[in-house]
């Protein structure tokens, strides 16, 4: 459904894009025809990504901290030089699964400056950029499923995701009348590197997850990809503000995708999680 030039021209820019969602989400960009940069704290796994996809097409690694706020305006202007970039994605993520209680205020940091701060910068370098220069521009943000009502144990995450929600729906007005559009997507589960299922202490956590989902399965990077290509194609342009859910009815099944924890786990369980301190 998907033509080859798709994203032809395009300069998409992919934050966390070394692994994980992001990488999935470069992959197909490329094969439709974009030119795609990818930043990440990790030089080294973006440098290696960008080798693995390069026979794919035209990608750019530049190793940047999103939290940094001048390291991501250092990262704009080297972009920029070559042109503007037409798509901006969020991607870049961080989160601990943990009693709130128990969480440093490190841990708080790293999360919100991450997920919240690290979006926003983003967002406002590349939209100041835009506006200026009076060039379209299209943002597509990662949410989660729970930061509409938020979910237990994951609190620093909820929160930010809540924010950059908010974020996606207030620029979408503000910034609509100027050619600048802004969706998110809202994931289910989707094993990844880092994803819960792999950081949960006991693999029949897994399953109590899959039991919950009316599809009994987790969603692939690739169905993230391709929802993520129509929403940054010019065939949703009409498309300004949404939040998509991706999670095969989960949440309607119910609300907190992590909230059942403190039900099951045990306490060797929330030791061997503890995240550590910052």
């Amino acid at each position: 459904m998907f033509r080859p030039d798709l994203l032809k021209a395009k300069r998409i820019l992919i934050t966390g894009g070394g692994t994980g969602l992001g990488r999935g989400m470069a992959t197909r960009f490329l094969e439709l025809g974009a030119t795609v940069y990818i930043c990440g704290r990790r030089e080294e796994v973006l440098q290696a990504t960008a080798k693995e996809l390069s026979s794919k097409g035209p990608i750019h690694a530049i190793a940047c901290d999103v939290r940094d706020l001048a390291a991501v305006e250092a990262m704009m202007n080297s972009i920029w030089s070559a042109g503007p970039i037409d798509i901006l994605v969020n991607n870049a993520a961080g989160n601990f699964i943990a009693r709130t209680e128990e969480l440093s205020p490190g841990a708080w940091n790293s999360v919100i400056g991450i997920v919240l701060m690290g979006s926003l910068s983003c967002t406002m370098a590349c939209g100041r950029r835009w506006l200026s220069s009076k060039h379209s521009g299209t943002v597509l943000s990662i949410s989660a499923t729970y930061a509409p009502v938020g979910s237990a144990y994951v609190v620093p995450s909820a929160v930010s995701k809540a924010g950059v929600e908010a974020l996606t729906r207030s620029l979408a007005v503000e910034w609509g009348n100027r050619g600048i559009r802004l969706n998110a997507i809202a994931p289910g589960p989707i094993p990844t590197q880092g994803a819960f299922s792999r950081v949960l202490p006991r693999p029949e956590l897994e399953t109590l997850a899959l039991d919950r989902n009316p599809l009994h399965r987790f969603g692939t990077i690739e169905e993230l990809a391709n929802l993520a290509v129509f929403l940054v194609s010019d065939g949703s342009g009409y498309i300004n503000g949404e939040v998509i859910r991706m999670d095969g009815g989960e949440f309607l099944q119910g609300a907190g995708e992590f909230s059942s924890l403190g039900r099951i786990l045990k306490e060797e369980d929330w030791q061997a999680i503890k995240p550590k301190k910052k």
